[in-house]
C-alpha cells in the first residue's frame, strides 16, 4: 500500500501588522532622505510662486475680485484651490510641514556622524603610499636615531591640521593629517539654519500681525491701542488683538515729488511719534518716514506704502451751521491720481431721529489733482497738484449710518439709492473756492484738498532670529562651497646598512573635487622634504 504525502504548505505572508510597520519604516526612510528634501525645497519655492505673481487676498482683497471677474471660470477655479491665499492654504502648509520634517529626519542622523567623525582620529597610514594620487619621496637627515625630531619637524609644518603621530614596527614614524573639516560643519550650519528659518518663520506668523490704516497728512494721529484703530488687520492664530505694543504716531505733513514721465520718485512723511515712558509724559518725537525707512519703535515697524487725495468740502446749512470734513477718497487711476470717494455729513441740531435720517447730505464723485475735461466729463491729466478740481453728485436723505451695518468710507450705500431713500439734488464741477447752493439754502464749498498717507504696522517678534538663521545659512553654504576637504600622510623609516639615514614618504589624497590640491600638496612636500634634509 502506498501512501500520498501532502504537499508542503505554502508560507504564509506577513501579517497586517507587519505590512503596515514596513509601509511606515519605508515611507520614513524617504521622507528623511536628502534627495526628498532637496525635493520638497523646490516645491515650496514653486508653490510660493502664485503668491507672487497673483493678488493675495489678505493684500488686496478688491483686487482678487477684479481679478476673478476678468478671469471667469478660471479665476473661479483658482480661488477653490487657495491661489489668491497661497501662504495660508493647505497645500503649502503640508508642503511646508513636511519639508520640516524631512529636515528634521535628515539632520539627526547626520548630527551624530559629526560627533563621532570630530571625536575620531585621522585614519591610519596605507602601507602603500605610492599609490596615492599625489606622492613624494624624500630623505632626511644621515643620522637614524634623530628619527624622532625627524617627526617633531613634520608636525611643526602641518600646523592647521588635524593630526595623529603612530609608530610602527623597525623604528618607523607615520604620522596621519586631514583638514577641511569644516566642510561637514558648513554643511551641517546651512540645513539647521535653514531648518530653524523654517521654524521662527511659522513662529512669527502665529505671534505677529500686520495692520493698514489711512492717516490725513495734517497732524492727524493714529494709535496702536488695538485693532478698531486698523482699516485693515491681519493677526497671527495667537494673536486677540487685545495686546498690541502701545505707540502713537501722528503725521504732521507730506512731500512727493514726480518723474516728468509722472511716476512717483519720492515719499516723505514728517512725523511725531511716542511709545514708552514718552505715552506717560506726553512726549513726541519727530521722525523722517519714507518708503525704505521704516520707523521701529515699541517692537514695530511703521511703514509709509502710499498716499492719496482727501478734498476738504465746507457745508453751510440754512441756520447758519457750519461742517467742514476733509475725507480720504480712493484713487482709481495711479498714474493720474484720479480719485473718487464719497464725504459725508449729519446736518446739526436735528433731534428728531426720523427727521434727520431724511436731511444727511453726501457729496460723492471724482477728484482731479490736474484737472481736464474731456467733454464735459472731468478727468486728470497728471498726478501733481496743479489744477485740481471736482465733479461731484450731492445727494439728500438716509445714508444709512444708523443701520447698525459696516459701511465703506469711500462710497455711499447704492440699495439706498435704488428704493429712494437717498436722491441725488444737484450735479456740479467745482473748483477750489468755488460753491454751490442747494434747493434748501444750503450751500457747498469746495474749499481744498489735503494729503493722506497710507501707514503698514508690522510686527514679527522673531525677525531678529529669522535674520540670524539667514545670515548662518549664508556662511555655511559658503564653507561647504569653499572648503575642501583633504588628507595628508607622512612616514618616516630608518634607512638600510647601505642607505643610511631616514627616508621620508609624503602622500595626499583630496576628498572632494578640489582644482588646486596637487600645487598644495607640491607646496607641502616640498616644505617637509626639504625641512628635513641636513
Amino acid at each position: 500500500m502506498t501512501t500520498t504525502e501532502a504537499p508542503p504548505a505554502a508560507p504564509k505572508g506577513p501579517t497586517p501588522a507587519k505590512r503596515t510597520f514596513a509601509f511606515v519604516r519605508n515611507t520614513w526612510r524617504g521622507l528623511t532622505s536628502m534627495r526628498i528634501a532637496l525635493v520638497l525645497l523646490f516645491l515650496l519655492a514653486l508653490a510660493a510662486l502664485p503668491g507672487a505673481l497673483l493678488p493675495q487676498r489678505k493684500l488686496n482683497a478688491p483686487k482678487v475680485d477684479e481679478y476673478i471677474s476678468a478671469h471667469g471660470w478660471w479665476g473661479t477655479l483658482l480661488d477653490k484651490l487657495e491661489f489668491y491665499d497661497v501662504y495660508s492654504s493647505i497645500w503649502f502648509s503640508a508642503i511646508y510641514l513636511l519639508l520640516m520634517i524631512s529636515l528634521v529626519g535628515c539632520l539627526a542622523p547626520r548630527s551624530f556622524d559629526y560627533v563621532k567623525a570630530m571625536r575620531a582620529k585621522p585614519v591610519l597610514t596605507p602601507r602603500n603610499l605610492a599609490r596615492m594620487p599625489h606622492y613624494r619621496l624624500g630623505r632626511g637627515k644621515s643620522d637614524v636615531s634623530d628619527a624622532a625630531a625627524e617627526v617633531a619637524a613634520v608636525h611643526q609644518h602641518l600646523s592647521g591640521w588635524r593630526r595623529v603621530e603612530r609608530e610602527e614596527a623597525d623604528g618607523v614614524r607615520t604620522i596621519s593629517a586631514e583638514r577641511g573639516f569644516l566642510r561637514e560643519t558648513g554643511n551641517l550650519l546651512f540645513h539647521f539654519s535653514m531648518l530653524g528659518l523654517i521654524v521662527f518663520f511659522a513662529l512669527g506668523k502665529l505671534f505677529g500681525y500686520e495692520g493698514q490704516v489711512i492717516v490725513q497728512a495734517d497732524g492727524d494721529s493714529f494709535c496702536n491701542s488695538g485693532i478698531y484703530n486698523y482699516d485693515s488687520f491681519n493677526a497671527g492664530l495667537r494673536v486677540d488683538g487685545t495686546d498690541l505694543d502701545p505707540f502713537c504716531v501722528k503725521v504732521d505733513d507730506f512731500t512727493v515729488r514726480y518723474t516728468p514721465a509722472g511716476e512717483p520718485e519720492y515719499y516723505h512723511a514728517n512725523i511725531q511719534y511716542q511709545s514708552g515712558e514718552d505715552l506717560d509724559t506726553n512726549t513726541w518725537r519727530p521722525y523722517g518716514l519714507e518708503v525704505n525707512s521704516p520707523l521701529r519703535t515699541a517692537g514695530d515697524r511703521v511703514y509709509l506704502l502710499g498716499q492719496g487725495y482727501s478734498p476738504q468740502f465746507t457745508v453751510t446749512f440754512p441756520n447758519g451751521d457750519k461742517r467742514t470734513q476733509n475725507t480720504q477718497w480712493r484713487t482709481v487711476d495711479p498714474t493720474t491720481m484720479l480719485a473718487e470717494g464719497a464725504t459725508k455729513f449729519d446736518q446739526p441740531g436735528v433731534t428728531d431721529e426720523v427727521q434727520r435720517r431724511t436731511r444727511q447730505l453726501a457729496i460723492t464723485g471724482l477728484f482731479a489733482p490736474t484737472s481736464f475735461l474731456h467733454g464735459n466729463v472731468l478727468t486728470s491729466s497728471a498726478p501733481e497738484l496743479n489744477d485740481p478740481a471736482v465733479a461731484v453728485d450731492i445727494l439728500r436723505g438716509d445714508l444709512g449710518l444708523d443701520a447698525g451695518r459696516g459701511q465703506s468710507v469711500f462710497e455711499i450705500d447704492q440699495s439706498l439709492v435704488d428704493d429712494g431713500r437717498l436722491k441725488k439734488i444737484a450735479r456740479e464741477n467745482m473748483k477750489i473756492g468755488q460753491e454751490i447752493t442747494l434747493d434748501d439754502g444750503t450751500k457747498v464749498r469746495f474749499d481744498g484738498v489735503n494729503h493722506w498717507v497710507s501707514l503698514q504696522v508690522s510686527h514679527d517678534p522673531t525677525q531678529v532670529f529669522v535674520l540670524g538663521f539667514a545670515i548662518s545659512m549664508f556662511l555655511g553654504l559658503g564653507a561647504s562651497l569653499l572648503v575642501k576637504r583633504r588628507r595628508l600622510w607622512v612616514r618616516v623609516k630608518p634607512g638600510t646598512e647601505n642607505d643610511p639615514g631616514t627616508v621620508i614618504e609624503v602622500a595626499g589624497l583630496a576628498r572632494t573635487d578640489q582644482a588646486g590640491y596637487g600645487e598644495e600638496f607640491h607646496r607641502i612636500s616640498e616644505r617637509l622634504i626639504s625641512g628635513q634634509k641636513g
